[in-house]
Order: structure tokens, then sequence, then C-alpha cells
């Protein structure tokens, strides 16, 4: 079997976020492909196989330690391996059915591609478990509980750089991960900051982390009074998306680099 890694939401190597995709003929069983997940020890190793359409595929994510409903980096990877490594379709979009539904991957004559997912529906979390809280060293000013994550926000960019969290604590708050954020910085040149903590899901920090968007777009859309903005996840590889709120869907936009390509035996 064929397998690439590739840094997605980034324009330089050994930054953003890495991920492997492999592409299949058909299924392998859960087993194996969670076990050819663990062996990557990457935050997301994903799987896809291409329907009768030209432009139509099933999407399956892995962590190394459990099967996702969404994942954001891996989907555009995916996209960049079908686009230009595999099938390199005509057309500039290409549909992945997944758990999560529908997602659609454009590309851009500039290089970008841009995932077409649906925007989280969240509210404010009034009750909170009390590890939320007790794992991280600053309080923040409000939380809100989205479909699969807690979303923390935060008054500056500092405050979100300097967190450090007790990551055992964190690991028994009943969510995928937690997200945290605040404004940018008038330095970083961005409209919102964000970093994201999944002890959870078996990744204590993700680098880039596509899906977690999908809260924080509306969030600041209305924050900010604009649809159209830019982000940066302040994790220690970090990335760079331009994003865009387009009703109850969300627009997420990066660049993809390929780091390797190989075989698995």
């Amino acid at each position: 079997m064929r397998i690439y890694q590739l840094d997605a939401f980034t324009d330089r190597l050994y930054t953003g976020n890495p991920a492997a995709v492999v592409p299949l003929t058909e299924w392998l069983s859960d087993e194996q492909m969670q076990q050819i997940a663990a062996e990557n020890n990457l935050a997301e190793t994903a799987f896809f196989v291409k329907t009768d359409s030209d432009t139509d595929y099933h999407i399956r994510w892995f962590t190394p330690t459990v099967e996702v409903d969404l994942c954001g980096h891996a989907t555009l990877a995916t996209g960049y391996v079908v686009f230009f490594l595999e099938d390199k379709p005509e057309k500039d979009a290409i549909t992945f059915d997944s758990r999560s539904g529908p997602l659609k991957v454009c590309r851009s004559d500039d290089g970008w591609l841009t995932l077409d997912f649906p925007a989280d529906v969240f509210q404010k979390a009034n009750v909170q478990p009390p590890a939320l809280l007790t794992s991280l060293t600053e309080k923040p000013v409000a939380v809100y509980k989205g479909k699969t994550d807690y979303m923390l926000v935060y008054e500056s960019q500092a405050q979100i750089e300097a967190l450090t969290p007790d990551f055992r604590e964190m690991a028994t708050v009943p969510a995928r991960g937690v997200i945290v954020t605040a404004p940018g910085s008038a330095e970083s040149g961005v409209d919102f900051v964000s970093r994201f903590f999944g002890p959870q899901s078996g990744i204590d920090e993700d680098p880039v982390t596509g899906s977690a968007h999908t809260t924080l777009i509306p969030y600041w859309a209305e924050q900010l009074g604009k649809t159209e903005l830019t982000a940066r996840q302040l994790s220690k590889r970090g990335g760079y998306l331009r994003c865009r709120l387009n009703n109850d869907r969300v627009d997420i936009s990066g660049q993809v680099q390929l780091y390797l390509s190989g075989e698995i035996l």
C-alpha cells in the first residue's frame, strides 16, 4: 500500500500539522487501520477509497488510539494527495463522504486548498467538569461546549501562549478535546489565535486543528462582525489558516507540503 506524510496548514516543511494518508481500493479491517495509525504515531492517519464517481471518495480518520468523526488537517492533506499525487482530477472540487457527512475540498490557482465543513453548534457551558478549569493555569472569561469539544475564551494572545495544561487531569474531561482561543495581537497580524489540547484522544497538543475551527470561525465571526477571518494556531509547529463563515458552513483554507511518500509492507 502507498503511504504519504504531509504537513498541512503551512507553506514550510517541518511546521503545520503532519498527517499520514493511505489510499485504498477497499477498506481494511478497523483493527488494521488502527494498528497502522498507531505505528505512524501522528495526530491522524487518513484512509480513503474512491467511489465510482470521478470526484467522490470515502474517508476515515484514526488517531494513534481511536477513530474520530472529523479531522480537518488530514482531510486537507488527503485532498492534496488526490489532486496532485494520485488521481489528479481535472475538476477543482472533490467530495469525501464521512462520518460527519459530505465534506468538499476545493483547490485554487494559487495552490491553496479549501475545506467546506459544517459549522459547529455550540452554547455556553454553565456547568463544567471541575477538571476543565483546574487543569489550566489561567481562568477563561467564557466557556462554551460544542458537539465534541469545550472552547475556552481568553482576553489576550499572551495568555494563550502561556498556558501549561495538566494533561493527565485534562484527560478526565468528557470531550474529544479542549480549544483555547483569544483575539490575535497586533503583532500576529491575524483576527484570532488558538491552541487545541486532546489528551482524551491520545494527542496532548495538536499542532493545527482544522475541525476546531468549525467552532472558532462562527464564534469569532459574530464577535468581530465579519465573515472572512485569518487565524493562527499557536502550537510549537504553528499553522496559518484563512477562514470564512457561510451560514451553517465554514470554509477553512490552507497550504500543504509533501514530506514523504513510500510503501507499507
